[in-house]
Formats: C-alpha cells, sequence, structure tokens
C-alpha cells in the first residue's frame, strides 16, 4: 500500500467552504467517511467551531452553486445534497450526496481514474488549505493522478506535497524529515524560531513573519500549526510528561 498526504491552497472566491473557513481561523472541518464511485461521491463531515462558524459553513455546504469537493470554479451542473445529521452549540455533522456531471472534477474521481478501485481517503480541512490523504495499492499512475489534479485546480489553487511513503510505516501525519516534520513546515518553524516569533513577548507577528519568508500569511500560519501539532503529540508519545519533571517558566 502507498500513500499521498498533499494539501490544496484554494484562492479568494474559489471555494465557498474554504471561505468560510477562512473567516473563522478556528474552525476545522474532518472527514468521518469518504467514498466514491465514478458517477457519485457519499461522505459524512465533522465540523468544529463557534457558533457563527457553524452557520457560515453550513450555509456554504448547503447553498453552494457547486459542490464543495468539485475542483470546477463554475456551476458544473451536478446534482447534490447536503443534510445536517447531529448539531451541538460547537459541532455539526454533515452527510452529503453528489451526482458528478461530464464536466465535474475531484480528488476522488482523479484518484479513481488513475489509481484504481478501493481508494481510501481523508481529509481535513482549515482555513484555505484542504488536506487529503490518499491511500492506495501502489499500483496504477501516481505521476498521471497529479498531472490530472494539477490540471483540474488550474488557477483556483495551489498544491504542496506533504508526504508520500509506504502506508504501512505511516501514522497518517506528514513526516519526511528525520524530525518527522515537513521539510516546508521544518523550514517554517526555523524561520519563526530565527525571527523570535516564539520569544515572549513576541519579536515579530505572524503577518511581518510572513512576509520576510516570502510565504503566503496563510500558507504560514497553516504550516507552523501543523510543525507545532506533530511535535506536541510526539513529545507526549514518547513520555515526555513521564518523569514528572518540570522546566521552570
Amino acid at each position: 500500500m502507498r500513500e499521498f498526504v498533499f494539501a490544496l491552497e484554494y484562492e479568494p472566491g474559489c471555494n465557498r467552504v474554504a471561505d468560510a473557513l477562512a473567516d473563522h481561523p478556528d474552525a476545522r472541518i474532518r472527514s468521518l467517511s469518504l467514498h466514491a464511485t465514478d458517477e457519485r461521491l457519499w461522505r459524512v463531515d465533522h465540523v468544529t467551531g463557534t457558533a457563527a462558524a457553524l452557520a457560515d459553513i453550513e450555509e456554504a455546504f448547503l447553498n453552494s452553486d457547486y459542490y464543495a469537493d468539485c475542483l470546477a470554479t463554475d456551476d458544473c451542473g451536478a446534482t447534490q445534497a447536503t443534510q445536517v445529521l447531529d448539531r451541538t452549540d460547537d459541532t455539526l455533522v454533515l452527510y452529503s450526496d453528489w451526482e458528478r456531471t461530464p464536466t465535474c472534477a475531484s480528488v476522488p474521481h482523479i484518484a479513481r481514474d488513475h489509481l484504481g478501485d478501493g481508494v481510501l481517503f481523508e481529509t481535513r480541512h482549515e482555513g484555505r488549505h484542504y488536506t487529503w490523504r490518499v491511500v492506495h495499492s501502489g499500483e496504477g499512475d501516481a505521476a498521471g493522478f497529479f498531472d490530472a489534479l494539477e490540471a483540474a485546480i488550474g488557477d483556483s489553487a495551489r498544491m504542496e506535497m506533504l508526504r508520500t511513503a509506504d502506508a504501512a510505516a505511516s501514522t497518517g501525519e506528514p513526516n519526511d524529515g528525520a524530525n518527522g516534520l515537513a521539510p516546508e513546515q521544518e523550514a517554517a518553524l526555523r524561520g519563526a524560531v530565527e525571527h523570535g516569533y516564539y520569544e515572549s513577548p513576541r519579536e515579530i507577528d505572524v503577518g511581518d513573519l510572513a512576509a520576510h519568508l516570502d510565504v503566503p500569511r496563510s500558507t504560514l500560519t497553516y504550516r507552523l500549526r501543523r510543525a507545532e501539532e506533530r511535535l506536541a503529540k510526539r513529545y507526549v508519545a514518547d513520555d515526555g510528561f513521564a518523569d514528572g519533571t518540570s522546566t521552570p517558566l
């Protein structure tokens, strides 16, 4: 088995769900289940955020001109429906059913075309970044998949590869470097440390740091958050708290 982990960073106005998430930086969407045939797609998503964030995200899912997973930037004529399965003050569970047209394109359908049946998908959407984990048999045309994906997204999004590896050795997180971080995440973290982002008080804010590193602010925020999450989970998993010692503040 092989896996790819990559992120699509949507330009403003190209995906209403991404726009809604960009307006609510603390909101998150992760897939609980995702299945696709040649003609259809079904998925269940778990959304967390404030009441205002949930309302905007629900509106984007229910009333977009085209389905949120479709890579078209105009109405492609697909038939889709989304319904709320569960709701609390800070969570939503959404079920979506999409019947595509010949002009539709999506990550799952492009994957089926080039990687064959039995492909598994896991997604996480925060801000304008839509992260995909694709697990497949290792057969098929991986280069053709990425060529077709880049052609489908066009100018609406930018693709960033986070991982490609044997799925059996994977923890489900990008893990390209010796420290467990993707190269872009490591570069963002090093730049943040070197420019005083983690000093107290901070010597630079995220906007100025993004300018120094010549990356979009949303991209830098995403990379730092993923790096911090990865390192924190590794620290706890490695029994970093086990001996009961602490470092003075």
